[in-house]
């Protein structure tokens, strides 16, 4: 069975992944001479870096979600097909999914990176991971039904764990989640529940290296880690989570720590391919390509972003894993596919880095820009404005902002809603969860 696309004369590139990079190597393709089919598991766009605030009932799902369809209205070269990558066969250029079949001429790989659990299964099965917007609903709901528990809980220790939260991994993500958890802790959980003592409840951030934000200056890092130290979060450094039974945290030192919530944010590989040599697969499951973004070896196979490995003079252990380098990748392998179209030869990418920033909290952010360190307030407000802009959609970007505004004046959110996932039964017997 093949996945029913209408046959042209134009070339067909296929992109596996709508992140940052398939997305925008979509939307610079969309008025070319090629065929593009965009290849996602789910039907819309994700923006990661707002994941934290759908988590912490800042934000509704729908703010930093955008279908893909919509984005190419009147576009007739582009085809989204709503599926899986299962295997590549090279030779024949063709790729494998639950759909069927798809014949390529050119197949780009954007699919990005899964949470890593570096083999504990304990890891994998107990702790929350926070790679999708169905996962930060999930943990929206987990800390919600917590709280409502913990104040018919008259046991100290049952208590507890309930209301106790640990945050696992020191990167953007841990810091800004847990800084978002303190001040939910602060302003909102004492007016949601005033049978509550806020008092007693311990947001732990773990981080088994020496510093936070290690992608990010000294100088940001330790901003960062004062930042949370002020809003009352226990930073833990140096110090290794080797497991969680779903009471108890257990970290190298021997030492634990109870909680029924383990926020997981320490690391994250690629995925494996079926049909891909195994010698382009490196560190984290990331496929080696040229400065071109060519796999190693494969002449019309691409990966973009994340799941990509690339040395360059200035990155000789590879780009980081960071949204800005899929964008511009996505925008150097657009111009050179309709420069093999022209015949012109193409041109080798490298990257230039825009900056990094985190924030953690009203009025506090850290920025790093390639001259200068920012941090406090107005690194915050950099921080707003960057995020706001690179949403996609008008209506997305007001939403956001009315949010964020309401959110600063009132110190409140009104979205904090459980929402309990049901289960029905597929005609063809398998089972949909329904958010």
């Amino acid at each position: 069975m093949t996945i029913n696309i209408p046959d042209t004369d134009q070339a067909r590139v296929v992109i596996i992944g709508a992140g940052f990079g398939g997305l925008m190597l979509a939307r610079k393709l969309a008025s070319s001479n090629f065929q593009v089919v965009l290849i996602d598991k789910n039907n819309f766009h994700q923006f990661q870096p707002l994941f934290y605030q759908v988590a912490m009932a800042g934000l509704e799902p729908s703010s930093i979600a955008f279908p893909l369809r919509k984005v190419f209205h009147h576009r007739k070269n582009i085809f989204v097909r709503v599926t899986a990558l299962e295997a590549v066969d090279t030779e024949k250029r063709e790729i494998t999914t639950p759909l069927g079949t798809l014949a390529y001429d050119y197949l780009v790989l954007a699919y990005g990176v899964e949470t890593n659990y570096y083999g504990n299964k304990n890891l994998e099965e107990k702790t929350i991971p926070m790679k999708s917007v169905a996962e930060a609903l999930y943990l929206r709901n987990a800390i919600l039904n917590d709280y409502e528990l913990a104040i018919t809980t008259a046991d100290y220790d049952m208590r507890q764990g309930l209301i106790d939260i640990v945050i696992v991994g020191g990167g953007p993500t841990g810091v800004e989640v847990a800084g978002a958890l303190a001040e939910m802790r602060k302003y909102i959980l004492p007016k949601d529940y005033p049978e509550l003592d806020c008092d007693e409840i311990d947001i732990y951030l773990i981080q088994s290296g020496d510093r936070l934000l290690k992608g990010m200056s000294e100088t940001s890092a330790t901003a960062a880690e004062q930042f949370l130290k002020e809003l009352g979060v226990q930073v833990i450094l140096n110090k290794r989570v080797d497991d969680f039974d779903g009471e108890f945290v257990l970290m190298s030192d021997g030492s634990r720590i109870q909680a029924n919530k383990v926020i997981w944010a320490a690391g994250i590989k690629g995925k494996r391919i079926s049909g891909l040599p195994e010698d382009v697969v490196v560190w984290g499951n990331r496929l080696k390509v040229d400065r071109h973004n060519r796999v190693e070896g494969q002449e019309r196979v691409f990966a973009l972003g994340d799941i990509a490995y690339m040395e360059e003079e200035a990155y000789p252990q590879g780009h980081p894993q960071v949204a800005q380098v899929a964008i511009q990748q996505a925008k150097n392998l657009a111009k050179n596919l309709r420069n093999e179209l022209k015949g012109k030869a193409w041109q080798p990418f490298s990257y230039k880095d825009l900056g990094s920033m985190a924030t953690i909290g009203r009025n506090r952010a850290v920025v790093d820009l390639p001259k200068r360190h920012f941090h406090g307030f107005f690194a915050w407000i950099i921080w707003l404005i960057v995020h706001l802009f690179a949403l996609i959609g008008i209506k997305n970007r007001l939403f956001v902002f009315i949010n964020w505004v309401w959110n600063y004046f009132t110190y409140d959110q009104s979205l904090r809603l459980i929402i309990r996932p049901r289960i029905k039964r597929h005609p063809e017997g398998y089972k949909v969860k329904e958010q």
